[in-house]
């Protein structure tokens, strides 16, 4: 059975919270559902099937999910053959709690079964009752799943899924189980599909991704993978996210400076910059390793751009292991950084520590870190400023755009980039001089060359195909066109 009729098709709609593997799986969903027929809503229409792909790692997402399944319940007592799926991390870890709380929802499914979700919608359609489906280890690696790309540009490529970490702050693991790796000869398939598309950029993605080859036995396998990567035509860029300082190694940096399309940009999560705090998150290094990892980084690649992740106020952190934290951001000179202030995650070993940090003291520190970062970010900002930038044009970065008449992208080194408005499509290329810089963005009104791309083309094809073409792309990855930001680090935090 297909969702489709000789009259009219139904329409979905997908709502993803969460990290970049939420996204991933969101694309996934949304060829899952148009490879049964269904077809994307229309913005502002309201669809047939609403699907949540939700995130379990801040406090509140719980109560996000509930408001928003509460503001669907009128519609759905009104519509009955409305449909309401729930899925992603939240509806791994609650399951059948989801149903028993929100009763008006029709399917449930986990992280390890995204691609049973057609067959449960129609179940419940069928059998007129709620079907909560979920399973305890991975059925199909995602990326064998059909996929509605957004865009035409810029894509993640997963190349594992799951964690074989143990942070005590973090649920990933028990909510996507153990490290699972794809094979490499299947992730440049799908690489040399995307490149074919279109795509110029794509983005290695997994939970900790210099771990990949645990599975097969090549602790060398993701440096391997880098290399593999710059030997594809048309390939002009090549990022990768997250990466674990524990197991982060020297070829990696090799293979970063020595393999072309591979960008000097590297996020490398910190958490803290306190060894006790470190040892007390069960984070296998501490602050001088760390370091030497930037050291070496910064050798190798003097113009590298390294991003972070931060917690503030970890169950114990004292007003000294918070400045040694400070200390590490001064040392580290990132351009970047992904603060956060602890929140209890239930299921985790720290939810349920002592000397559980106060609010206002974790406020207090929080702003403290962040006038420091932003400090740091805007001065490594102006160092750029009269250099000459290759910015990839995008969809979507750049909020102001329309009222400043300017194009946005990015640089090679991820920060972003304003430009003035010239003739350039989504997925071109333009050159220009930075003339202006603050702690978030560049400007680069100085335009010195435009160079039209087969992403471009692509993107401008795009624009000429019906809105909702009801098909699917089987091996395409998430957010082609710069995968859109999302406020949550790939897993770390």
């Amino acid at each position: 059975m297909t969702a489709t009729t000789q009259e009219s098709p139904r329409t979905y709609e997908v709502r993803t919270y969460g990290c970049q593997m939420n996204v991933h799986d969101s694309e996934r969903l949304s060829g899952l559902l148009e490879d049964a027929g269904y077809v994307r809503a229309a913005d502002g229409e309201a669809a047939d099937v609403v699907v949540f792909n939700t995130c379990a790692v801040r406090e509140n997402a719980d109560n996000r999910l509930y408001g928003n399944l509460g503001h669907l319940r009128p519609r759905k007592l009104s519509d009955p053959g409305m449909q309401i799926a729930v899925g992603g991390c939240l509806a791994q870890k609650d399951q059948g709690e989801i149903v028993r709380r929100a009763p008006w929802v029709d399917v449930v499914f986990g992280t390890h079964n995204i691609g049973s979700l057609p067959v449960l919608l129609e179940r419940a359609r069928i059998a007129s009752e709620a079907q909560v489906e979920i399973k305890e280890s991975l059925e199909t690696f995602p990326s064998t799943l059909p996929t509605r790309r957004e865009s035409a540009y810029a894509a993640w490529v997963a190349i594992s899924v799951g964690c074989n970490n143990t942070c005590t702050f973090c649920i990933v693991p028990a909510l996507r189980g153990k490290e699972r790796d794809r094979r490499p000869g299947d992730i440049l398939a799908e690489v040399r599909t995307l490149v074919e598309q279109g795509v110029l950029e794509i983005t290695l993605l997994g939970q900790n991704v210099n771990t990949y080859g645990v599975e097969f036995g090549d602790r060398l396998a993701f440096g391997k993978l880098l290399r593999a990567c710059g030997t594809v035509d048309g390939l002009e860029r090549v990022r990768f996210t997250s990466p674990h300082p524990a197991a982060f190694t020297d070829d990696v940096i090799a293979a970063m400076a020595e393999t072309p399309n591979v960008v000097h940009q590297l996020h490398m999560p910190l958490q803290s910059g306190s060894d006790r705090v470190l040892k007390a998150m069960r984070r296998s290094y501490r602050a001088e390793r760390y370091l030497g990892i930037i050291e070496r980084v910064r050798a190798a690649m003097p113009d590298a751009a390294i991003s972070t992740d931060i917690i503030v106020g970890f169950p114990g952190e004292t007003e000294e292991d918070f400045q040694a934290t400070l200390d590490v951001v001064r040392a580290s000179r990132f351009a970047n950084a992904f603060t956060f202030q602890y929140s209890i995650r239930p299921g985790t070993p720290a939810a349920t520590m002592p000397d559980q940090v106060p609010k206002a003291v974790v406020q207090e520190r929080y702003e403290r870190l962040v006038a420091l970062q932003e400090e740091i970010a805007w001065a490594e900002n102006k160092k750029l400023v009269g250099q000459v930038v290759e910015v990839l044009i995008a969809e979507g970065e750049g909020r102001k755009d329309g009222a400043t008449h300017r194009l946005s992208g990015r640089a090679p080194d991820n920060r972003l980039v304003h430009l003035a408005s010239v003739e350039a499509r989504p997925g071109d290329m333009v050159t220009a001089e930075v003339t202006y810089a603050a702690p978030h963005h560049l400007v680069a009104d100085q335009v010195l060359a435009v160079r039209a791309t087969r992403a471009g083309d692509a993107w401008q094809a795009r624009q000429a195909q019906p809105a909702a073409s009801g098909t699917a792309v089987s091996l395409g990855m998430p957010t082609v066109g710069r995968p859109p930001a999302t406020s949550e680090p790939i897993g770390c935090a």
